[in-house]
């Protein structure tokens, strides 16, 4: 599908240049943009590619001089990066999941189904679960008794809704994620090694052999609106009251959310972070990608953790961290200095040792 420059400002809220009804079909890297493709020179670094590719139209950055980059129409947002966000979404065509509900679906019993859903092959709706209107859930998708999901929202191939869960308006969960299954809680009828180990803070510890038995998780998932949930992502649910996801958070691709965790609206969750049991993450919180959270924890809103960071301990708000043990940002970076040049400390240390055993020795 076709649009005009013009139209396509209009959509993101951006100035239009030239001859702003040449249509584009799509968007390209400058040296690769054909006549038909919007070339995405964002930066002036970018522009020199522009000779390389054929493109008619570009997406410039404040104060490009697009008639002299040789071109017969430009788009020029206040901010680039986020009109990235309005453009891709007017270009999106979407997962091509077919209207309708599929006759090979399954819906139980007591289900309401709302209006405008749409219901791939192969989906099994729970009995008493409810779809809001204006959803899609692609083939394979399974949503559990009692569950509850919000308007417009869009469960891609595969994915896996637990009983009794309550999802907000407009959720995306990309294939294989995994809402509201059971939490990893078990017990054992003593003591056991890992809470005596706990108790000690490192000392050896000793207990019987035992088995473990499960607590059994009654307290599903509560997620929020406008959330989105990357490939095979894990919610756990609570044990007795709810695993938490605020409004507005996105988390990326292998993302694990363990049992009674509370996350706070609008955080940003990178691949492979894993938050463990009951810790609390606050608002507008970002976490880079394989950043664990220990269990029983809190971080504050605003925290931002740098990639593979591990979280030990409280995080107060608005502090930046890296490392493991994960510390203030500037105590990091002063460590892995002083990291660095510990061999040659050592090398300078063994010589000194030397020397003065050679003066002992002399007395």
């Amino acid at each position: 599908m076709a649009h005009t420059i013009s139209e396509i400002a209009e959509a993101i809220g951006a100035e239009a240049f030239g001859d702003v009804s040449i249509e584009i079909t799509g968007v390209a890297e400058p040296a690769d943009a054909g006549p038909m493709d919007l070339a995405l020179a964002t930066r002036r670094k970018y522009s020199e590619d522009l000779a390389r590719g054929r493109a008619r139209a570009a997406m410039l950055w404040e104060g490009a001089d697009w008639q002299a980059l040789g071109l017969a129409a430009a788009i020029i947002p206040a901010r680039p990066r986020f009109a990235m966000a309005g453009l891709t979404a007017a270009l999106d065509k979407g997962p091509g999941y077919a209207p309708g509900i599929d006759p090979n679906a399954i819906i139980g019993e007591g289900a309401e189904i709302g209006a405008d859903v749409s219901i791939g092959p192969f989906c099994v709706i729970g009995a008493g679960a409810r779809i809001g209107a204006g959803s899609t859930l692609g083939p394979q998708v399974y949503v559990g008794p009692d569950s509850e999901i919000g308007a417009n929202a869009l469960l891609h191939v595969g994915v896996r809704i637990g009983p009794r869960v309550r999802i907000g308006a407009r959720l995306i969960a990309h294939p294989g994620a995994a809402i509201g299954m059971d939490g990893f809680s078990f017990v054992t009828p003593e003591v056991s090694t890992v809470e005596k180990a706990r108790d000690s803070l490192g000392a050896d510890v000793d207990a019987a052999a035992q088995s473990w038995a499960r607590i059994h998780s009654l307290g599903a998932a509560v997620i929020g609106d406008d959330v989105e949930l990357g490939c095979n992502t894990c919610v756990d649910a609570g044990t007795i009251r709810p695993t938490r996801i605020g409004n507005g958070t996105k988390i990326d691709s292998l993302g694990f959310i363990g049992h009674n965790v509370v996350v706070g609206h609008d955080c940003l969750f990178a691949g492979m972070v894993g938050i463990a049991g009951s810790s609390v993450i606050g608002n507008h919180v970002v976490l880079g990608g394989q950043v664990g959270v220990t269990d029983n924890t809190t971080v504050g809103d605003r925290v931002v953790a740098g990639g593979a960071s591990v979280i030990l301990s409280k995080v107060p708000a608005g502090r930046v961290v890296l490392g493991y043990p994960a510390v203030r940002l500037d105590q990091h970076v002063d460590i892995y200095k002083a990291l660095r040049r510990l061999p040659r400390m050592m090398e300078e240390f063994a010589a000194m040792k030397a020397r003065i055993a050679e003066l002992e020795n002399g007395a």
